[in-house]
């Protein structure tokens, strides 16, 4: 099991794109994870909402997080499939990822993630998602 700051550390030295993001793992391990998106300008659409991309992002990240925070150093886990239903318009604040592991296998791993606005307890989108392990 590693901590919620080597898990960061592994996204962040594996994902160059993740580089100034801002990106925080707050909780990893024990089949789940929480992260956190700093608001930013950037991650606006028009419409003045937070981007899709911004929202499945952070919804993978939290995946990857709650895998390597439960089972260790798995880099080469790949997300096979992820699902996202946009649930409502998400608030110009901090994104909020609550993630848990359905079922590990040996061969793959089913997720769930739920993304809320910070402050706010209703979700803006439910994510499902399916990695593969090497």
């Amino acid at each position: 099991m590693l901590s919620a700051e080597e898990v960061e550390q592994i996204i962040y030295s594996g994902l160059p794109a993740t580089a100034g993001s801002g990106l925080k793992v707050e909780q990893a391990g024990e089949h789940r994870s929480r992260l956190r998106q700093p608001f930013s300008d950037k991650m606006i659409r028009p419409g003045g909402t937070l981007s899709g991309p911004t929202m499945m992002g952070l919804a993978d990240a939290a995946m990857y997080a709650a895998i390597l925070g439960t089972l260790g150093r798995l880099e080469m886990a790949v997300t096979q499939n992820l699902n996202i239903n946009f649930l409502r318009r998400p608030a110009p604040r901090d994104l909020l990822a609550e993630c848990r592991i359905i079922r590990l296998g040996r061969r793959s791993v089913v997720l769930e993630v739920t993304l809320f606005s910070e402050g706010d307890e209703a979700p803006v989108a439910h994510v499902t998602g399916i990695y593969a392990l090497p």
